[in-house]
């Protein structure tokens, strides 16, 4: 399985860009999954729910289930989060993870770079940017690649040989 990530700040257009990229692989026949990692608590379940009622009684895990789809809810309840190899782990088989997020994880990644949004480049300070994906005119020494054409980033990241 290759594995990348996908850093920059906050409003680069990270989530934006994984979700484009998701269909160049797929259409190749590839089996993509994502790690998100959210800085902020999040919560996929609403107050009043079976699922929540029972994590909110003290459940480790609640596994959720439908004819569509499938979700296992872990609750850390004070442990430690999880590595991300631990979660890499826990993946099914599949072609490609793209990670969401993890700016000083041990992992080949792409920094989202705009300039526009005046924050410096992550890629000076991060031996693991291998290519920075930009919307404006930056001197940088690793490969370039054009923002607003994901099709150009698929191949990169197909090509690329650092690619986990």
């Amino acid at each position: 399985m290759k594995v990348i990530g996908m850093a920059g700040w906050s409003g680069s257009g990270k989530t934006t860009l994984v979700e484009q990229l998701i269909p160049h692989f797929t259409a190749r026949g590839l089996r993509v999954s994502v790690i998100k990692h959210a800085h902020h608590g999040f919560d996929l379940d609403r107050p009043g729910k079976d699922s929540y009622r029972h994590r909110e009684a003290g459940a480790t895990q609640v596994l959720m289930l439908s004819n569509d789809r499938w979700v296992l809810m872990h609750e850390l309840r004070g442990a430690p989060e999880p590595t991300l190899d631990e979660q890499l782990r826990l993946l099914a088989p599949c072609d490609l993870v793209l990670i969401e997020g993890y700016k000083e994880a041990a992992v080949p990644k792409i920094e989202i770079h705009r300039p526009a949004l005046g924050k410096p480049p992550l890629w000076p300070e991060n031996p693991h940017v291998v290519a920075v994906a930009t919307d404006g005119d930056i001197d940088c020494p690793l490969p370039r690649l054009p923002l607003n054409d994901p099709a150009a980033i698929a191949a990169f990241i197909l090509e690329h040989r650092d690619v986990q």
